[in-house]
Order: structure tokens, then C-alpha cells, then sequence
């Protein structure tokens, strides 16, 4: 049909956090994180899709986030047009930090919680 599908939404969204991640030095590979957080599971994924991405072409994807709990973080997006004028979808993520040997939430450590200041709205960083 000439749109892309909705299950690469929720991929692009993916892809833009994690690139800030890595670039922040998490990893996969507990011997290569800088963070001892390296089991943080996706909880909730919601998306609203508002107008559709037609042919092949480049996206921008903003994200922040919205909260920061003890063991969660509540992530906010948009993905839009490359001159930000159309937003195709929006919606929010909800990922939960794993203790690695029990898989029960655990709280975040010091290291995540700082190289995540950024991502913070200002309402929450304050």
C-alpha cells in the first residue's frame, strides 16, 4: 500500500533509545556496560498513530522522559515528518529495570539515574 507498517513505529522508537543509550556507554554485554542496569524490560508500549509515513524516506524520532521512578522509567515520543511539520505517531514507554539474578524490578542505579538527566522533562528534573 505504500505506508509503512505499523510495527516499524514501535522499531524506529526502539532504535533512537537505544542509540542514546549506547552512546551514553550501556551495553547488551554486562562485561561491557558502563551500567550495572542492564536488564531493563519493556512493561507498556503505547502508540497513537496519527498520519501515516508514505514511501520510503528519512523520520525524526523525539524522546524524553516523562518519569523516573525507583525501578521504572515512563519514556515520552513523537516520530515526525524531517521537517518536524507532521506528527505521524506519538505515545509513551514504560520500561522496568530487572535485578539480573531474580528478574524482580530493582532499583536503578546512581549511573543510569545521572546519564539520564537529559531525557528528563524539566518539571521532573526539579
Amino acid at each position: 500500500m505504500g505506508l509503512l507498517h505499523n510495527s516499524r513505529y514501535a522499531l524506529l522508537v526502539e532504535r533512537a533509545i537505544s542509540a542514546f543509550w549506547a552512546e551514553q556507554g550501556w551495553s547488551f554485554d554486562p562485561a561491557l556496560s558502563r551500567f550495572k542496569d542492564i536488564y531493563l524490560a519493556v512493561r507498556e508500549f503505547k502508540i497513537t498513530y496519527n498520519a501515516p509515513i508514505v514511501g520510503a524516506g528519512e523520520v525524526l524520532v523525539d524522546f524524553w522522559m516523562d518519569r523516573m521512578g525507583r525501578t521504572s522509567g515512563v519514556y515520552g515520543f513523537r516520530v515526525l515528518s524531517p521537517d518536524r511539520s507532521i506528527v505521524h505517531a506519538e505515545g509513551y514507554r514504560v520500561n522496568v529495570n530487572l535485578d539480573p539474578a531474580t528478574f524482580r524490578p530493582a532499583p536503578f542505579s546512581s549511573e543510569l539515574r545521572a546519564a539520564a538527566e537529559p531525557l528528563l522533562l524539566p518539571a521532573v528534573a526539579s
